[in-house]
């Protein structure tokens, strides 16, 4: 079983704040926590939120989609989710939230297998059963991937189920394949070896996928009421990357520190897994966070063409706000 991912408390909060009046933010996940989140554990840890006079308060989610409504509706200060998510939101109707900081450059959508199921390419998914998570924003992209590269999307049958299902469903082979991000992969191995399996991860960027993915968020009335706030709110998270990137077991033991079902190694595997996708040719040549102007629109295209919008329903660039970067 994965212990750490769904058995943690369904709300918890962390202070990391001075004995004078720190700065409050509350930081919504897009996800229970996870190896992939443990960098914001070790800015707290670390005290890098602290230094900065923040006090952070960390809450859980359910979905890119339910972070950016969390966002939106003042729940939440700041953020984490899909991009596409809010560029979903956007195209259907006005979201008072915008991304400030790019974390993953490279999409980490995957599909996940079993080694000894021969599935090696989309075309050879057709006929078999694929399970996803009920609300992801890979969701959608799935039938643009597969259209893109000549499969159709009837001919492969799709289950929905909450994602604490899917790696059981695969490794009982109730399931073809899995849809999921390949930072939560460490954690599927674990469930199948369980089981004498083992896990093959087909990332979808090796089938032509695009664009930005995983992002920082934050709500209009943050970036308009508490600009400075934020400021050092993202200078911190960039202390807190930079150090996990360079102790990942530390920030693996940073997380287990506020979710003790957390088993070091898989939660350092998972963010290890992760960095790949912080750190690629785009972010080496843009800088950590920056937003390059063609990749956004890039990844506005395909999100228009997975909900069958008018790709000129929303400017991609009024989503984000790159000032907060600056120093």
């Amino acid at each position: 079983m994965i212990k750490h991912r769904f058995l943690a408390p369904l709300l918890f909060a962390v202070f990391s704040g001075t004995a004078l009046a720190a700065d409050k933010l509350t930081v919504q996940l897009d996800w229970l926590p996870g190896g992939d989140k443990s960098f914001v554990y070790a800015g707290i840890e670390q005290g890098f939120f602290r230094d900065e006079g923040l006090e952070v308060r960390v809450v859980p989610g359910r979905g890119s989609s339910d972070a950016v409504t969390k966002i939106a509706s003042g729940s939440a200060d700041v953020g984490f989710g899909g991009i596409s998510a809010l560029m979903m939101a956007a195209a259907e109707g006005k979201v008072p939230v915008k991304a400030v900081m790019s974390l993953y450059s490279n999409q980490p959508d995957a599909l996940f297998t079993r080694a000894d199921s021969q599935i090696r390419s989309l075309k050879d998914m057709e006929g078999k059963t694929v399970a996803m998570p009920t609300f992801s924003s890979s969701n959608a992209l799935w039938p643009v991937v597969l259209e893109r590269n000549g499969v159709d999307p009837e001919r492969i049958r799709v289950v929905k189920s909450d994602p604490s299902a899917l790696a059981p469903m695969l490794a009982q082979g109730r399931v073809d394949a899995t849809i999921n991000w390949v930072t939560v992969a460490p954690a599927f191995s674990t469930v199948l070896k369980q089981a004498g399996k083992e896990l093959e991860v087909l990332p979808w960027t090796q089938f032509g996928l695009d664009g930005y993915g995983w992002s920082v968020l934050a709500s209009d009335k943050t970036i308009q009421e508490r600009p400075d706030v934020l400021r050092r709110y993202l200078r911190a998270l960039n202390k807190a990357l930079a150090f996990s990137i360079d102790n990942p077991q530390a920030a693996a033991q940073a997380l287990k520190a506020q979710v003790p079902e957390a088993e070091v190694a898989v939660v350092q595997a998972e963010f290890e897994s992760s960095i790949p996708l912080l750190r690629t040719p785009v972010s080496e040549r843009d800088g950590m966070g920056r937003f390059d102007r063609d990749l956004l629109a890039s990844t506005w295209g395909w999100v228009a063409k997975s909900m069958d919008y008018d790709p000129a329903k929303v400017d991609p660039e009024t989503l984000v706000d790159r000032s907060f970067l600056a120093d």
